[in-house]
């Protein structure tokens, strides 16, 4: 193939003649898919010839000694009509003549192939960035269709520049991320409950899924804590903002809320107690939480909001409530007294806690994600985790979602038959006298021994109850009243009354009279705890955990 005829069309060289020639440069072919023309210095009579015109200069020479990678490429089989050195040094001698396919096997491994077939059908420039070619080298390949004076055949020219620092640079850089970000993902796991508590009366799952593809993690957390008495608290919260410091506040806060739990406060005032906490771990970070406690013997949940999503409760008939009220400002914000609600919980119920990445998106509303969300959950049935797994489908929440998910689900079960006879309750109003007493002592021991509990263990749960309704006689007042309370687990019994100082265990001297009944409970239980009730007073329990044999 002439190479000359080539050189007619390459770039410059029509616009640059017309000049020369004094007649009307043509319409600009860069439309059509010409190469865009250089521009040369027109040269006057007054010039100095010494310095010749850029179309004068031998085209192959200026071709071959291009840093970058170029080819010719004849028809529609693309044959190879011209390669410079570059390419030659980059891939070996190539034989004019053949078609691509055979000829430039690199392109074909590269799969430029079909981006030539459109360049010629569309007649318009077209541009691949960083390939990596079988040598090992990066290019950016940009295919540009060219004419032929006299030849209805097309061609493409073909140039490659050498991108390989940059690739290799962005591709330690993309290593680099991928690298904080499973350490900043590793860190919000390792910040979050290993294996979930499972109280004896709820069921409970709990899945976790970091947003995005870059470091920057979220807060998002969850929590389970048994606290005694058969009651459970629940946490999930979401800290404000993304990477290892919102992590590590999430940390913080997650623990400050196990510590606050254990003294058994009511939902409001562990919010009020991480309101203060937040701040002062940092003050540009704030957190919406919501903290719950369940009771199996009460049948709700009880729980406070800090600018948290509402809790989602299904009843046992599938109908779907929504508990929006109280709700108030992040943690961190301060200047805010809290408020406890509380939601209907009964056997056969199910509640669903979950951050926002769950039901906001960028394109709607988030009451109508919300709204969705009541929907998947008035149609999810089976076990807690299978009901997280449907409501992450429903809402679209995959690995590459741009938002970190937390939810958290429990189920209060609806047992029957010898299922329920595992879980039985058994109350005593308690009149006060010097009868209460002794009514109390013969109260437990008829229920101990309908439950058919093993002699020991019956005769230890006598003694508890004597010894929590004599302090509760001696030190609170009316009204009382003794529970008994049995899962498959363990037995609980507890006492209640109108005084709300809370006892604790001490050192009783030989000569004292008093302050040896918390003592005796504490020693002969598995665990025991006191906490003030909602409408004034105090409730003191201890638990017995159940041999195998027993349940």
């Amino acid at each position: 193939m002439n190479f000359t005829r080539w050189s007619a069309r390459l770039p410059g060289t029509q616009r640059r003649a017309a000049a020369r020639t004094g007649h009307a440069v043509p319409p600009d072919r860069r439309g059509d898919g010409s190469v865009p023309a250089a521009r040369a210095e027109r040269l006057t009579d007054d010039d100095t010839p010494s310095v010749p015109a850029v179309d004068e200069l031998p085209v192959r020479e200026v071709l071959d000694r291009v840093p970058a990678l170029v080819a010719l490429l004849h028809g529609s089989d693309h044959r190879v009509a011209y390669v410079n050195d570059a390419y030659v040094a980059a891939f070996g001698p190539r034989p004019a003549g053949g078609p691509a396919r055979e000829a430039l096997p690199e392109l074909d491994e590269l799969g430029l192939l079909p981006l030539l077939d459109q360049v010629l059908r569309s007649c318009r420039p077209r541009t691949v960035k960083s390939r990596k070619a079988p040598g090992g080298r990066s290019y950016t390949f940009t295919c540009t269709p060219v004419d032929v004076r006299d030849d209805k055949a097309r061609g493409v020219l073909v140039f490659a520049a050498d991108v390989t620092d940059h690739a290799e640079a962005a591709e330690r850089l993309r290593a680099s991320e991928r690298e904080q970000r499973e350490t900043a993902v590793t860190l919000q796991r390792s910040l979050l409950p290993q294996e979930l508590e499972q109280p004896d009366d709820l069921r409970i799952a709990a899945t976790y899924q970091p947003g995005g593809t870059e470091a920057a993690v979220g807060g998002d957390w969850y929590d389970v804590i048994t606290l005694g008495g058969g009651r459970t608290a629940l946490v999930i919260g979401d800290v404000m903002g993304r990477g290892v410091r919102a992590a590590a506040v999430m940390g913080q806060l997650r623990t400050a809320v196990r510590a606050y739990a254990r003294l058994d406060l009511p939902p409001h005032e562990v919010l009020q107690l991480l309101d203060g906490l937040a701040a002062e771990i940092d003050a540009n970070q704030i957190a919406t939480c919501v903290y719950a406690v369940h009771d199996p013997n009460e049948g709700r949940l009880v729980y406070a909001s800090a600018g948290h999503l509402p809790i989602l409760v299904r009843d046992e008939h599938g109908d779907v409530l929504r508990a929006d009220e109280p709700t108030g400002p992040p943690l961190g914000t301060g200047g805010w007294i809290h408020a406890s609600g509380s939601v209907p919980l009964g056997p056969g119920s199910t509640a669903v806690l979950y951050t926002d990445g769950l039901v906001e998106r960028r394109d709607a509303d988030l009451d109508e994600g919300i709204a969705a969300l009541e929907g998947a959950l008035a149609g999810a049935t089976g076990t807690p985790q299978v009901i997280c797994d449907r409501l992450f489908r429903s809402a679209g929440v995959t690995a590459g979602h741009d938002d970190d998910v937390a939810v958290l689900v429990l189920q209060h079960p609806a047992r029957t038959g010898p299922d329920g006879d595992l879980f039985r309750n058994a109350a005593l109003e308690l009149l006060g006298g010097v009868e209460a007493a002794p009514r109390a002592r013969a109260f437990a021991s008829g229920v101990l021994t309908s439950w058919r509990f093993p002699v020991d263990l019956h005769d230890l749960g006598v003694l508890a109850a004597s010894e929590l309704v004599a302090n509760s006689l001696q030190h609170g007042v009316p009204p009382m009243r003794l529970r008994l309370r049995r899962t498959d687990r363990r037995l609980i019994i507890e006492v209640t009354d109108g005084d709300e100082h809370l006892p604790r265990r001490r050192r009783a001297e030989p000569a004292d009279e008093a302050g040896r009944g918390i003592a005796i409970v504490a020693t002969i239980a598995s665990s025991w705890g006191s906490r003030r009730t909602p409408g004034g007073g105090k409730a003191v329990w201890c638990e017995f955990a159940l041999p195998r044999g027993a349940s």
